[in-house]
């Protein structure tokens, strides 16, 4: 199997968002196949390497302000991250659940 056909399986996936098992309603390759390869690629670490030739290639065209970038993160923890609230306590005889989604 070429690792091309494998790749464009892969960034189908990636791109469109759909599940694994969609490709095999496709012409690209069956689910497992493209699985399979994908999970090899991710351990032998193939896209932080292509990320990192992207970026490097990006920089020499085109430049990165990376002072500018630096100011984008923080360390610090939230400023209102406090207690968890209270829970909240049935009134009245009726029970209030905090449902879950």
């Amino acid at each position: 199997m070429s690792d091309r056909r494998c790749a464009d399986a892969i960034l189908y996936v990636l791109r469109t968002g759909c599940q694994w098992a969609a490709l095999n309603a496709t012409d690209l390759r069956p689910k497992s196949t493209a699985y399979d390869r994908f999970r090899e690629w991710v351990a032998a670490g193939v896209f932080l390497k292509r990320w990192q030739v992207g970026v490097e290639q990006f920089d020499e065209l085109k430049g990165i302000d990376w002072d500018w970038l630096r100011m984008d993160g923080a360390m610090t923890k939230a400023p209102l991250g406090g207690k968890q609230p209270a829970p909240i306590r049935p009134t009245a005889g009726k029970r209030v659940s905090r449902g879950r989604c």
